[in-house]
């Protein structure tokens, strides 16, 4: 059998690097990791072959991941955009986002171009979940709570409202309740959607949290993810449930998360979202 090709993760917040790098172990491939300055968690790096670049080092990021032999590179874990001036732009990412203009404000279209940039350098950039695909929601409901009708409701006018927020690249989830929109999801991520929705909430049956992918979204950086950390915020707003885009969200460690929306009596389900 052929040796496996080396991987080069670029690793954000979360605990979504981590799962990647243990997948890419236990099939015994080699991993590169390129570590973000602020956003990578140093533990991750510990045993693994690595360096360390500011966000905006995209000349001297690719440079490192060819000089270390990757082949296949992978983004994995969120990141949190710092201002301009705190980017540390090298030469080729301002080269970019001059090219980009106000393009470059939205992660979806910066993420596509970088990816275009990295594969122009010849290496083949490749989703999470292409190595996980065991943690891709499937269609249904996962758990012992089942949305009624007015859940329902909710789901489907939220996923009419996040298709519209993906499509002008501003985020991916919104939060419904009876029909009113308390919130939709923008730079400060999805736990603070829920806090701050948790404080408009209205008396009667609680909100819905949905979450789906941007329209024409690049798959390979940024799909919806979900873990048990999402639904025990949700839980602790008085939320109802969990509804993500089925084939199209990763659900962290699914079988913990879907035990704690069962304790805690709300719903998680998958849904189809048409294109």
């Amino acid at each position: 059998m052929p040796p496996k090709s080396k991987l080069g993760l670029i690793a954000g917040r979360g605990e979504l690097p981590q799962l990647v790098l243990d997948a890419a172990r236990a099939e015994g491939r080699p991993v590169f990791v390129l570590a973000l300055e602020g956003q990578t968690a140093p533990e991750l790096v510990a045993g693994a072959e690595n360096a360390w670049i500011p966000m905006g080092a995209v000349g001297r990021g690719i440079d490192i991941l060819k000089a270390a032999g990757v082949a296949d590179v992978v983004f994995a874990g969120g990141v949190r955009r710092p201002s301009l001036l705190k980017l540390g732009l090298d030469g080729r990412a301002a080269r970019l986002m001059a090219k980009l203009g106000k393009a470059a404000l939205g992660d979806d279209k910066l993420l596509s171009v970088l990816i275009k940039e990295l594969e122009d350098e010849g290496l083949h950039v490749v989703g999470a979940d292409d190595l996980l695909s065991c943690l891709l929601a499937g269609e249904g409901v996962m758990g012992r709570c089942r949305p009624d009708e007015v859940a329902l409701a909710d789901i489907d006018r939220g996923a009419e409202i996040a298709r519209g927020l993906g499509a002008l690249d501003v985020g991916q989830g919104v939060v419904v309740q009876q029909g009113i929109v308390l919130g939709v999801e923008a730079i400060e991520g999805t736990d603070a959607l829920i806090a701050r929705s948790a404080a408009v909430s209205r008396e009667g049956p609680g909100g819905v949290l949905v979450k789906v992918k941007k329209p024409g979204q690049e798959r390979r950086a940024d799909l919806p993810t979900i873990g048990i950390a999402t639904v025990r915020a949700a839980a602790a707003a008085g939320l109802r449930g969990i509804a993500v885009e089925a084939g199209n969200t990763l659900l962290l460690g699914r079988d913990a998360a879907i035990e704690a929306a069962d304790a805690a009596g709300i719903f998680l389900v998958g849904i189809k979202v048409p294109e």
